[in-house]
C-alpha cells in the first residue's frame, strides 16, 4: 500500500474540510489538496523525469508546501528525504550525496545554503524554491494516478542527528509509516474529524510524522506563519483551530508552561500534547499538568522505529492517587500495541525485572535498515530486533524507565551511575533552568560525576546547595564532584543536549 492512500481516503470522506492552513487562514480543502498532489506527481514523473524509488529531498522552514511536497513524492512512487532546516551546509551536502537525491525542494531562506551543498551532490539535478514560478507551475496540468508501491518500498529516509560521527539514514518503508499511524490510534489518541494539528516542531522530525494519523482523520494541518515555535503564536493558533493535537519536545512544553500566554488558552482549544525526544523531568511534568490539565501523553521512539516503542498514556498521567504515580511519570510507559520490547544483557538474553540493560524492540515500525550502510545495519538489527543503544529497566508492572544512552552511563569505582537520575534531582532546585551530567576521567575511580548547570535568568545557585539537594535524595557516591556553570547547554538541531561537547570541555 502506498502511504499516499491516506490522503486519497480523506479527500473522499472529508472532501470539504480544510486540510492545510497558513496561520489563521485556510489554504486548501482535502479535495483540493488531493488534486494538487496528483498534478504535482505528474510534474515529478514527466517534467523532472523521476523514476519509482528515486529520492526527493526537502529543506524547508515549516510551511504548508511541505505537506504538498511529501504527498506528491509518495503519490509518484518516490522516497522523501526530510532535512532539518537548521543543519549546516556540510551536513546538507552529506545527506544529499549519501541519499542520491535527484531533486530538492527549499524555502527561500535555505536556497543559498542548499545551492552550496549541492556542489558535493552530483546526483542532484535541480533545486526548486517554493516561492518561485518553478513551484507554482507544478499545480498546472493533468493529475496522475497514484503509483503502486510495495509495503517494503522506502518512503521516508530519516537521517539521525549524528551526535557521534556521520548521520545514518534510517530507511522507513510504507509499511513502517502505516504501522506507526495505526499504533497512534491504539495507544495515543483517536482524534475527531475536524480537529487540528499545529506544526510548531520541525516538520522533518516528529511533528511531520504525526501528520499521518491526523490527516487520515480529517484534521487541518496548521503551519505558523513564523515557521517556528513561538508560544504566543502557537496559543493563538490553538484557539483559532480548536481540538488541537501537537507534538512538542519536553523543552518546548516547559516554554509553554512558563509563558504567560498559556493562560489565554480557551476551553477545548488543546486536545493533546504528545511529548518525546527525551523523557520529561517529573517536576516539569507536574507543573504542565497543573496548568494544562489531562492533555499530555509521552512517546518513546527513535528514528529507527518512529514515534513507536513505548508510551505513557493520558490515563496513566491522570492517576494521581496511584501509589507509584510519580515513578510512572518518570518512566517511558509500557510497550506499544504493535511492539515487543525487551531489556537484555550484552548477549541478548532478557534480564529480570528491575535489572538494567539495553532496550531492544521488534515490530512493523522498525526500519528496514540504514541507507547504504550494511555495517551499521548489522550492528543495530539482529535477528529482527532493533538494538536501540538506550539503557533501561522494566518494573513489575511492565513500565520501562530509561536510564540513559549506553554511551552516557558513568562507571565510577565499579558502580554504574546513570546521569538521568542525578539530573532529575538537580532540576528540583528552583534556580536551575537546565542541567546535564557527564563523566570525567579519574585516575583512581575510572570516572567521576560532573554536573553542568544553567541557572535561571537573574538567579544564582551555589555548589553547596546542589550538594545538599543531592545528598538528601540520592546515594552519596552519585553526587557530582564538580559543578560547571554555563549560559546555555550545547544542543543539536533537534534540541538534544550534546554530551560529547560537554565532555570535551572537561
Amino acid at each position: 500500500m502506498n502511504i499516499s492512500h491516506l490522503l486519497l481516503g480523506s479527500s473522499q470522506e472529508f472532501r470539504d474540510l480544510p486540510a492545510l492552513a497558513r496561520g489563521t487562514s485556510p489554504h486548501l480543502s482535502y479535495r483540493d489538496l488531493w488534486r494538487k498532489v496528483a498534478v504535482m506527481s505528474t510534474h515529478l514523473r514527466v517534467r523532472f523525469g523521476l523514476q519509482p524509488g528515486d529520492r526527493v529531498a526537502f529543506a524547508m522552514t515549516n510551511c504548508v508546501e511541505a505537506i504538498e511536497i511529501m504527498y506528491a513524492i509518495w503519490h509518484a512512487g518516490l522516497c522523501a528525504v526530510p532535512m532539518n532546516a537548521k543543519l549546516h551546509a556540510k551536513e546538507f551536502a552529506f545527506i544529499l550525496e549519501n541519499s542520491g537525491a535527484r531533486l530538492c525542494f527549499v524555502t527561500p531562506d535555505l536556497a543559498g545554503t542548499i545551492a552550496e551543498a549541492a556542489r558535493e551532490a552530483p546526483a542532484l539535478k535541480e533545486i526548486v524554491d517554493t516561492t518561485t514560478r518553478a513551484y507554482t507551475f507544478m499545480a498546472v496540468g493533468d493529475p496522475s494516478p497514484i503509483a503502486d508501491a510495495e509495503p517494503t518500498d522506502p518512503a521516508w529516509l530519516f537521517y539521525t542527528s549524528g551526535t557521534t560521527g556521520r548521520p545514518k539514514g534510517a530507511t522507513l518503508t510504507h509499511r513502517n509509516l502505516l504501522a506507526m499511524t495505526l499504533n497512534y490510534y491504539a495507544d495515543v489518541d483517536r482524534p475527531r474529524p475536524g480537529g487540528s494539528i499545529v506544526h510548531a516542531a520541525p516538520i522533518s522530525h516528529g511533528s511531520g510524522l504525526w501528520n499521518f494519523p491526523l490527516l487520515a482523520r480529517g484534521a487541518v494541518q496548521v503551519f505558523p506563519e513564523s515557521g517556528k515555535y513561538e508560544v504566543p503564536e502557537t496559543v493563538e493558533l490553538m484557539n483559532r483551530w480548536p481540538d488541537c493535537s501537537i507534538f512538542l519536545a519536553p523543552t518546548m512544553v516547559k516554554r509553554l508552561v512558563e509563558h504567560g500566554s498559556a493562560a489565554e488558552l480557551q476551553p477545548g482549544a488543546l486536545r493533546l500534547i504528545s511529548y518525546g525526544g527525551a523523557p520529561m523531568y517529573v517536576s516539569d511534568l507536574k507543573r504542565a499538568m497543573d496548568l494544562l490539565g489531562n492533555v499530555l501523553t509521552q512517546l518513546y521512539g527513535q528514528g529507527e522505529s518512529p514515534m513507536t516503542i513505548t508510551h505513557l498514556s493520558r490515563e496513566f498521567h491522570a492517576e494521581r492517587d496511584h501509589p507509584r504515580w510519580e515513578a510512572r511519570l518518570a518512566s517511558a510507559g509500557i510497550a506499544d500495541t504493535c511492539m515487543e520490547v525487551r531489556v537484555v544483557d550484552e548477549d541478548g538474553r532478557p534480564l529480570p525485572t528491575g535489572e538494567v540493560g539495553e532496550i531492544i524492540c521488534k515490530g512493523d515500525t522498525v526500519m528496514s535498515g540504514y541507507w547504504k550502510n550494511p555495517e551499521a545495519t548489522a550492528r543495530s538489527l539482529r535477528n529482527g530486533w532493533l538494538w536501540t543503544g538506550d539503557v533501561g529497566a522494566f518494573d513489575e508492572e511492565g513500565f520501562l524507565t530509561l536510564k540513559d544512552r549506553s554511551k552516557d552511563m558513568i562507571i565510577s569505582g565499579g558502580s554504574n551511575i546513570y546521569p538521568r537520575e542525578i539530573e532529575d534531582v538537580l532540576n528540583l532546585h528552583p534556580a536551575v533552568a537546565e542541567c546535564s551530567v557527564v563523566g570525567r576521567p579519574h585516575p583512581e575511580w575510572g570516572e567521576e560525576v560532573v554536573a553542568f548547570i544553567v541557572p535561571r535568568q537573574g538567579a544564582s545557585v551555589k555548589p553547596a546547595e546542589l550538594d545538599k539537594l543531592c545528598l538528601d535524595n540520592i546515594a552519596r557516591f552519585k553526587r557530582p564532584k564538580d559543578y560547571k556553570f554555563l549560559d546555555a547547554l550545547p544542543k543539536n538541531n533537534y534540541g538534544k543536549i550534546l554530551k560529547t561537547e560537554l565532555r570535551a570541555k572537561l
